[in-house]
């Protein structure tokens, strides 16, 4: 909802409507998603360029096809797609994908999750934890 404040005239109905029509939208139905959330790769295969990362024999495609624990670090500027290729990985490897951000989270959201994490392990569940702008920690942090 917006407080109408850099709202033109009359608009606020279709916002609100907008509103209205999203809240409604079944589970899988990205009729009124933003374009970057249509757009974003659904599988690895979708993935374009990154090859070296996720061609056959690749350090990634290795990770997946073994399924082992490992820790990675994703490096690039903002919209090159960090957050789905993690969000991908955890679906080909068959684990639950958690997302914080630094800026927002804090030691205790991340140790919340590893918690939940924990016990969803004892139940044969894996977890994959994407921290967002983790350099945004201090060192103690991290």
């Amino acid at each position: 909802m917006s407080d109408g404040l850099f709202d033109a005239p009359g608009t606020q109905a279709v916002a609100d409507d907008y509103d209205a029509r999203a809240a409604r939208i079944p589970s899988g139905d990205d009729r009124f998603a933003p374009l970057a959330v249509r757009m974003r790769p659904r599988t690895l295969d979708e993935v374009v360029g990154q090859q070296h990362l996720l061609g056959p024999g690749s350090p990634l495609r290795r990770l997946i096809e073994g399924s082992g624990a490992a820790s990675v670090l994703l490096y690039g500027p903002p919209g090159t797609g960090k957050t789905t290729l993690a969000s991908l990985l955890s679906q080909a490897t068959g684990r639950r994908f958690e997302a914080l951000s630094a800026l927002s989270a804090g030691v205790k959201e991340v140790r919340a999750v590893i918690d939940l994490a924990r016990r969803r392990l004892t139940a044969g569940e894996q977890t994959v934890l994407f921290i967002d702008e983790v350099h945004r920690f201090s060192k103690t942090q991290q």
